[in-house]
């Protein structure tokens, strides 16, 4: 199982802990500011249609997703927010891309610093990194019960790009333009998705094992942690029984 993936399921583990903390809650809602700032429709914003979606499907109030939307487009007042992708190597040479959405650099590329380096790792300059990633929609469905054949034919016939087999899913992967109209097709269908995003994905992935595979997911957690970062991507393979281990 790919990096992407296993983070993936990681992640949702995470996730109830993540909403108690109010964190999870917090990316969204700047994610939906962030995204209001072109428009306040979502029917003619993808981006903040797709944020509310995401916003919908961890049950962020509705309250609070209608206040972020309008502090993007200026009805309320909001902090200004600075959007910048970061590249690094983490532990064996992974590559890492962040993305944060800050009202302090400084303060927020002094945080990333400290944590590639307390975790084996370091930052790199731009465009070290980011070519070995692409943009693609990721749909995630729980393999307990499900007819891979069905799933495979309503995804291709909406246009999905790949159907791949995990250990306990299936991950629909489609370009971005596409990613909407499949996410509805095999919904209406009536495959409910564990997940669904438009990430980065790793063309190539690099092999940890071990020690630096802790190190890995530790560097993941941290950055995933702190609050200006948005989404963090990376092309590490760790074999699955030392996964099961450390997971």
């Amino acid at each position: 199982m790919s990096g992407h993936s296993k983070w993936s399921t990681i992640k949702r583990k995470k996730g109830a802990a993540d909403a108690k903390r109010g964190k999870l809650f917090t990316k969204i809602l700047k994610e939906i500011q962030q995204a209001a700032r072109s428009g306040g429709d979502p029917d003619g914003n993808p981006r903040l249609r797709q944020a509310i979606l995401a916003a919908k499907n961890e049950n962020v109030p509705k309250d609070n997703i209608e206040r972020a939307i309008k502090k993007g487009t200026g009805e309320l007042g909001g902090a200004a927010m600075e959007e910048i992708i970061y590249e690094g190597y983490g532990p064996g040479g992974v590559a890492v891309l962040v993305e944060v959405m800050t009202d302090n650099k400084n303060r927020t590329v002094a945080d990333l610093r400290h944590f590639f380096a307390k975790h084996g790792g370091n930052l790199a300059e731009t465009g070290s990194v980011s070519w070995i990633f692409k943009k693609k929609g990721s749909i995630l469905i729980d393999k307990k019960g499900i007819s891979e054949d069905k799933l495979m034919e309503a995804a291709l016939d909406a246009g999905a790009e790949d159907v791949l087999e995990e250990d306990h899913e299936f991950e629909i992967i489609t370009e971005p333009v596409s990613f909407e109209s499949v996410r509805k097709a095999i919904e209406q269908a009536g495959f409910k998705s564990l997940n669904a995003n438009i990430s980065m994905m790793p063309q190539t992935t690099v092999r940890v094992t071990d020690a630096k595979a802790e190190q890995m997911l530790k560097l993941m957690e941290r950055l995933e942690d702190n609050e200006d970062v948005q989404n963090v991507y990376a092309n590490f393979d760790i074999p699955d029984e030392v996964m099961e281990r450390l997971g």
